[in-house]
C-alpha cells in the first residue's frame, strides 16, 4: 500500500460523533467507535448512500470520458491519465472570517497564514497547492452561528462568495452544536455554485481553542471533500467504499487512535482501518496522510468538475 504523508510534525483533525453505522455491524462490540471528545462533531458534510454514490460515480465517469484526463498529452485533456506534478495545481483561496458584532471569532493574519501552511503541508505530495487570494472580515451575529443548510448560511455565501468553480471559498464562524465543519463536493457546483466552499469552526484553526482539534486539519479534511474525496468509511464494508483502491475498507468512523482496528475483517478486506488518513475521524495526533489513490482521484475529480 502506498501512502502520502504530510511533511511536518503538525498534528491535525476535525470531528463527528453521531454518524450512523454503515455496512456489516456484526463485530460492533469489538470496535472502539466511541468519540472520546464527544463535545465535538467531526464533519457535517453529507455522506451519500451507496446508491447515491454509484449514481455520482456514473456521472463522473461519463463527464471524464467526454472531457479527457489530466496529464494526458502533456497538459490535460488526454486519453491516458498521468498524475500531475506535485504542487502544479494552484488553488486560489478566499478566506471569509465571520465574527459576531462584538468581534468574537476574529482571526489574525498569522492564524490565516498558518491554516494555509497546514493545507500546503498536508497536500504536499499531491498536485494541489493553496494561496490566499483575498480576505474578508464580516461582523454579523446571524452568520457567526450559521448552521449547515440554514438561511443564514445561504445569505452569508450569497453575499461573500468570490471566483468560480476553481476557487476555494473558506468560511470561518462559530456554527455551534460542537460541529467542526462541512463542505460541498465538486459535482454539486453546477447546480448550486453559490453554495460551493467549506465552512470551518474558527477555533479549529492552528492555535485555536478547539483542542484536540485545533491544529488546522478540520480545514484539511473539508478541503478533501471539496476536491471530491469521500470519508474513508464511505459505504462501510459494502460496494465500492470510497472509490479509492489503496484505502482499506472501514465499516464506520474511527475515533481517538484505535491502533490495529480492523472493522472490515476477512480475506475480502485486507488491511487494517486507515485511521491515520485525513478523511477518517480520528484525533489530530493520529491522522497525517492521504493515500496515492486519494491524490489521483482528487486530481481527476477537480480537473473534471472544477477545471483545476
Amino acid at each position: 500500500m502506498s501512502f502520502i504523508a504530510k511533511t511536518s510534525t503538525l498534528i491535525m483533525a476535525l470531528g463527528l460523533a453521531t454518524v450512523p453505522a454503515i455496512g456489516n455491524a456484526k463485530n460492533d462490540n469489538a470496535l472502539d467507535n466511541a468519540n472520546p471528545n464527544a463535545s465535538f462533531l467531526r464533519c457535517g458534510t453529507k455522506q451519500p448512500s451507496i446508491q447515491e454514490a454509484e449514481l455520482r460515480e456514473k456521472h463522473f465517469q461519463t463527464l471524464k470520458a467526454a472531457k479527457g484526463k489530466p496529464g494526458g498529452g502533456g497538459g490535460g485533456g488526454g486519453s491516458t491519465y498521468q498524475p500531475r506534478p506535485n504542487g502544479s495545481v494552484v488553488v486560489d483561496v478566499y478566506m471569509h472570517v465571520i465574527t459576531d458584532n462584538g468581534g468574537n471569532g476574529d482571526l489574525s493574519a498569522g492564524a490565516i497564514n498558518s491554516q494555509i501552511n497546514v493545507l500546503n503541508d498536508a497536500y504536499a505530495n499531491t498536485p494541489f497547492t493553496f494561496k490566499v487570494a483575498g480576505i474578508t472580515r464580516t461582523a454579523n451575529n446571524s452568520w457567526f452561528t450559521a448552521t449547515h443548510g440554514s438561511t443564514a448560511e445561504k445569505e452569508m455565501k450569497a453575499a461573500l462568495r468570490q471566483g468560480d468553480a476553481s476557487d476555494l471559498n473558506f468560511y470561518t464562524n462559530n456554527m455551534g452544536g460542537g460541529l467542526l465543519g462541512w463542505a460541498t463536493f465538486p459535482s454539486s457546483y453546477a447546480s448550486d455554485p453559490v453554495n460551493d466552499g467549506v465552512v470551518v469552526l474558527y477555533s479549529s484553526l492552528p492555535g485555536g481553542s478547539a483542542a484536540p482539534y485545533n491544529e488546522g486539519d478540520t480545514g484539511t479534511h473539508e478541503v478533501g471533500h471539496w476536491l471530491g474525496l469521500y470519508h474513508t468509511f464511505q459505504g462501510g464494508c459494502s460496494g465500492n467504499g470510497d472509490y479509492v483502491a489503496d484505502t482499506p475498507a472501514e465499516r464506520s468512523p474511527a475515533y481517538g487512535c484505535p491502533v490495529n482496528r480492523d472493522s472490515c475483517a476477512g480475506s475480502r478486506y485486507p488491511g487494517l482501518d486507515p485511521i491515520t488518513n485525513f478523511m477518517d475521524y480520528t484525533d489530530d495526533s493520529c491522522m497525517y496522510e492521504f493515500s496515492e489513490g486519494q491524490a489521483n482521484r482528487a486530481d481527476e475529480l477537480s480537473f473534471t468538475y472544477r477545471n483545476l
